[in-house]
């Protein structure tokens, strides 16, 4: 779920230092045009990825196929959901994945053809009326960097006397890393049954096995400037330091060039992928258990209140462990458990701007909009869940909104924590006093929203990820998440599962005719 890119901005200016799908089905109509029921659960970006791809590689061999989609929530996305501040459709805010590149080919591509109008995620978007820096990164004592937009020259050159060539040098690596990663949306790797072989063959293996830290090292990329730019990066996008995130992740952090979003909501691409592809979407629908018929090769799923029966193809598109599918039958694998992180996202609206007492700054310097935080030096993470002194992820002044109450300007803010902020915490990040009771008063905050999201997996050193394939008609794409969590990866194993899917079917058609012809 990438939700951030600040930081990437610093290495991008370094962009000119370095500057030196079509994919065709063997079309069988002449094979009986039998209908496929196919249940996909999950309305997230990986099923709604599933459902379009399917009814389309299934349409191009003249294969009928019917898509009922079961989604537990009351809407489609799954993390990459839209908040409305003040409850107004005129203020929507991303709660979960924000933004997308122009090489993320599937939102890309699909927001295009759904003319959906997209903009830049970009500094330099802003206001520039609202006092302060666009960036800063603070390590819990003090500012390391401060930034103002994309980055003037002057902030070109005080990187390099600070930094060298690590900018430039991880811009390299991050290209270097990422083109491996591309790799996996075209033939000879796509599509793939295997993840871990698909990494392997594309050479991402060592990538994942290894930290952050240690590719760094390695890459001559200088300890201070990992510390404080790139650390500050996968702690805003993954709740994880160097020393615990894998390296492939790492390097994802750092790919933002054209980052862009869905004017209204990224959650759109995946509504109109259903839409397009005429699935039945069943909303407010748990799965609350999975039966098979080892016999016949089909599925029935059980929803609480109803059975909908003779599935020939199963697609479980959301992490197993948050179903209430468990046990999975027998005759099918069960995709083993992995750790998610814990991330509370925080929301609200304040005529006020940050206090920069809060910071340790000049009661008249103002704060930064977007405050990322590293740990300071010398300060380790004992384990992967250490978010260290800074005590938050991040801080983020999103825009001006207007309140429709009293037509005043006020500001929209996002907090990224490993705990709720507390009443406290928020009425000194703004330097306002709380009532009475320590509760905040309506005219400092008003409007506020909390949610705690399972967000993505802490992302640890693996070589070995989930399987693809369930058995017998079921599949799973939740287990790419361990590779990279971003809606982009989740729709790119939508895709890839769905073609697995009809060439099963083709397969399957091809055997039947040999068989009557013998």
């Amino acid at each position: 779920m990438r939700i951030s890119w600040w930081t990437s901005v610093i290495v991008w200016q370094f962009a000119d230092f370095t500057r030196g799908d079509q994919v065709v089905l063997q079309d069988d109509r002449h094979q009986a045009a039998r209908p496929r029921n196919v249940a996909i659960v999950g309305a997230g970006a990986a099923g709604a990825s599933s459902a379009y791809h399917l009814a389309r590689y299934a349409a191009a061999v003249g294969i009928p196929v019917n898509i009922t989609i079961f989604e537990r929530n009351d809407y489609v996305g799954g993390r990459t959901t839209t908040v409305n501040a003040y409850n107004s459709s005129e203020h929507p805010i991303e709660l979960g994945g924000s933004i997308f590149i122009e090489k993320n080919r599937i939102p890309f591509e699909a927001a295009k053809a759904f003319n959906l109008t997209t903009s830049s995620a970009s500094l330099s978007s802003r206001s520039s009326d609202i006092p302060g820096a666009a960036l800063g990164i603070w390590d819990g004592e003090h500012f390391v960097v401060t930034q103002n937009n994309e980055g003037s020259w002057w902030d070109t050159a005080k990187l390099l006397y600070k930094y060298g060539l690590a900018p430039i040098r991880t811009l390299r690596l991050m290209r270097a890393t990422t083109e491996k990663f591309f790799q996996m949306y075209d033939a000879p790797i796509f599509p793939f049954n295997s993840l871990t072989q698909a990494a392997s063959d594309v050479g991402l293996l060592a990538v994942t096995s290894a930290t952050g830290e240690q590719l760094l090292r390695e890459s001559n990329i200088g300890r201070l400037f990992a510390r404080e730019i790139i650390q500050a990066s996968t702690r805003v996008n993954y709740a994880q330091n160097l020393d615990h995130i894998h390296a492939l992740e790492t390097m994802v952090c750092m790919a933002v060039e054209g980052a862009m979003a869905v004017e209204g909501g990224n959650w759109q691409i995946f509504d109109r992928m259903i839409e397009e592809s005429n699935a039945t979407l069943l909303l407010n629908t748990p799965v609350k258990a999975l039966d098979h018929d080892a016999s016949s090769g089909t599925y029935t799923i059980h929803t609480g209140s109803d059975s909908n029966q003779n599935f020939s193809a199963l697609i479980l598109a959301h992490p197993f462990q948050y179903s209430s599918l468990s046990p999975l039958p027998a005759t099918i694998h069960t995709p083993a458990e992995i750790d998610y992180v814990t991330l509370h996202v925080t929301l609200f609206t304040s005529p006020r701007l940050l206090s920069p007492l809060f910071f340790g700054l000049a009661p008249d310097k103002p704060a930064p909009h977007a405050i990322l935080t590293t740990l300071p030096e010398g300060e380790h993470a004992p384990d992967r869940k250490t978010v260290g002194s800074p005590g938050f992820y991040s801080v983020s002044l999103l825009r001006q909104v207007t309140s429709p109450t009293t037509g005043a300007s006020e500001f929209a803010y996002k907090i990224f924590s490993p705990a709720p902020p507390t009443p406290a915490f928020i009425a000194r990040l703004l330097g306002v006093q709380l009532t009475a009771s320590g509760e905040l008063k309506s005219e400092d905050v008003t409007w506020l929203y909390r949610k705690e999201w399972q967000s993505y997996p802490y992302e640890i050193p693996r070589r070995q990820f989930e399987r693809i394939s369930l058995g017998d008609g079921a599949w799973y794409t939740a287990g790419i998440e361990g590779f990279v969590s971003t809606m982009e990866t989740s729709a790119l194993m939508g895709k890839n599962v769905a073609r697995l899917v009809v060439d099963q079917w083709i397969a399957e058609g091809k055997g039947m005719r040999g068989h009557h012809e013998v």
